[in-house]
């Protein structure tokens, strides 16, 4: 009667006995060189007996080495202080800061690589959602130096659509950290426009003024050289109202500026062509791109003499009375601004002959401070209607009474 108790009890230990000696010899594989099986050890123990199967964190494997290249993050700029332990510090706090983390609790950052001679690192993310939410932390201050927050190389958008969100939360609190809405992760996305050709000489905000011809930016970057800090000849940026994107790529795309050539796009495919109902407001923007043109292919270089266009007609300058006025009336303002030298307004010649430069002013100063000043105050202030373009004037040109130059 006894009998088939104690051999079910045999064996039952013999089966806890072999598990015990193959779980012995697994933990001895896991500690050889090469020889650890990925998910199989320290999580063996919750399984019961006869259910463990070594296959069963392969395909948790493939993903995560799927899913990588839009896991990861790029982030540039870093100080020669950076190393993995504090970038990896770092971005945990601000990612649970702004409520970045969605893939559960604990820390969002897996793995970071620096590579110490170029200022940059590889943030290795656990989850595909967290990545695009670090894309809003763009432009965030890593032990006092603002940082880029991009993607890296081999991230593929149309793979990455498929495996989870490629854009920042809109529910992120981006204020706990610093950021603003819209300056982070305001580069990505379709209707981000590549700005290229522009003249090495071009500041940050030349750039963003001749962009802003069509409307506020949501996002802008003017890439440099992370050695020299010297602009690289191309931009990228994206419009808050997201209708202008192609008139603005219209509008610039083919430009000469000074010996280059613009080339605008959209940054993920070639040129598109406006909407019918896009027509006008794309001649008004190619009308002021013309003026732009003109005002950094002659004015982008700083000089004493700064010249006005858009203040005054052939017509108000025929009588006497009111030239006087004007004259009087320039002076004044442009004195405001340094160590005034001279004025010069062309007249037209009472004969009709042609005279260059009717229609400007010029104004000439003691030193370059006081003309950048004036330019700076002048440019876009409206006169009689019209917005007034001022640039800077060659020198040469003014001394030998050339008012033609910036014609």
């Amino acid at each position: 009667m006894d009998a088939q108790p104690t051999v079910a009890l045999m064996y039952k230990e013999e089966s806890v006995l072999r598990w015990i000696h193959l779980r012995s010899r697994l933990m001895v594989r896991s500690q050889l060189p090469g020889s650890s099986i990925p998910g199989m050890f320290p999580n063996m123990l919750p399984f019961a007996v006869g259910q463990f199967n070594p296959l069963v964190m392969q395909p948790q494997a493939m993903t995560q080495q799927a899913t990588r290249h839009a896991r990861r993050v790029y982030v540039g700029g870093l100080p020669p202080s950076a190393n993995e332990q504090s970038v990896a510090i770092y971005f945990n706090q601000v990612m649970a800061a702004i409520g970045g983390n969605t893939a559960g609790p604990g820390d969002a950052v897996l793995n970071v690589y620096i590579n110490h001679d170029k200022k940059f690192a590889f943030v290795e993310m656990r989850s595909v959602e967290e990545a695009s939410n670090a894309m809003a932390l763009d432009g965030i201050l890593f032990e006092g130096a603002p940082v880029k927050v991009r993607r890296p190389t081999d991230y593929n958008p149309s793979l990455a659509a498929a495996l989870g969100p490629s854009q920042p939360s809109s529910n992120l609190n981006l204020a706990a950290v610093g950021l603003t809405p819209g300056s982070a992760g305001g580069l990505e996305g379709p209707d981000r426009i590549f700005v290229g050709g522009l003249p090495y000489y071009f500041t940050e905000a030349q750039v963003r003024e001749l962009l802003e011809s069509f409307g506020p930016l949501r996002g802008f970057d003017l890439v440099k050289d992370r050695e020299t800090g010297n602009s690289k000849g191309y931009a990228f940026c994206v419009y808050q109202d997201l209708n202008v994107t192609d008139i603005a790529c219209a509008a610039l795309n083919g430009i000469k500026m000074g010996d280059k050539t613009l080339t605008v796009r959209r940054a993920n495919q070639g040129s598109a062509q406006p909407r019918p109902e896009q027509e006008s407001i794309l001649l008004q923007a190619q009308q002021q791109v013309q003026l732009q043109k003109l005002v950094y292919q002659v004015g982008a270089l700083p000089t004493k003499v700064v010249c006005l266009t858009q203040v005054v007609t052939a017509d108000e300058l025929k009588d006497d009375e009111e030239y006087e006025d004007i004259m009087e009336d320039m002076r004044l303002e442009a004195g405001k601004y340094g160590n005034l030298v001279k004025v010069v307004i062309p007249r037209p010649h009472p004969s009709g002959e042609p005279v260059s430069g009717v229609g400007k002013v010029f104004l000439e100063y003691a030193d370059v401070d006081g003309s950048t000043k004036a330019k700076t105050a002048m440019h876009g202030r409206k006169f009689g209607g019209n917005p007034v373009v001022a640039v800077f004037y060659p020198e040469n040109k003014f001394a030998d009474e050339d008012y033609d130059a910036a014609a």
